[in-house]
């Protein structure tokens, strides 16, 4: 199982391509060496997803109810924002157009490792995204941390 973490700072090459950090790339499972998945966030941001990790997620897309059409429309929009990316020898893999676009990114990206899976922000929206108050932050951890 991968084990992602820390901040990682890269650029955007003008064709839309990025460079996956060594040090990500290097706790990857070996299935996800040459492809990810990669989803569009909930915020303007990407999700990248070692092979192993999104099957977890498309057992339980796919085993959404085909005749409720609220599954339908949630069913259609997670498919719809997904790709699978190739990754070369270097690591280096190729930002579909419609990704670039929804998390704003424009040269400069910041990798966040999340445990499972890699999050994609524009630096400009991850900062906003980023709790200031070490009181908010304390009062979260202790919400959802604190047994």
């Amino acid at each position: 199982m991968a084990f992602f973490t820390g901040e990682h700072e890269c650029k955007l090459d003008a064709k839309g391509r990025l460079v996956l950090p060594s040090r990500l790339k290097s706790v990857l499972p070996e299935a996800s060496k040459k492809n990810m998945i990669i989803r569009k966030g909930f915020e303007p941001n990407l999700i990248l997803y070692p092979l192993n990790e999104f099957q977890n997620i498309y057992s339980r897309i796919s085993s959404l109810n085909e005749f409720s059409s609220e599954q339908r429309k949630l069913k259609r929009n997670l498919f719809s924002s997904i790709s699978q990316v190739e990754l070369d020898s270097n690591g280096r893999f190729l930002l579909p157009k419609s990704m670039v676009s929804h998390c704003d990114a424009e040269k400069d990206i910041v990798l966040v490792g999340m445990g499972n899976v890699i999050e994609l922000w524009s630096i400009k929206n991850y900062k906003k995204y980023l709790i200031d108050d070490s009181n908010e932050f304390s009062k979260l951890a202790q919400k959802y941390l604190d047994e």
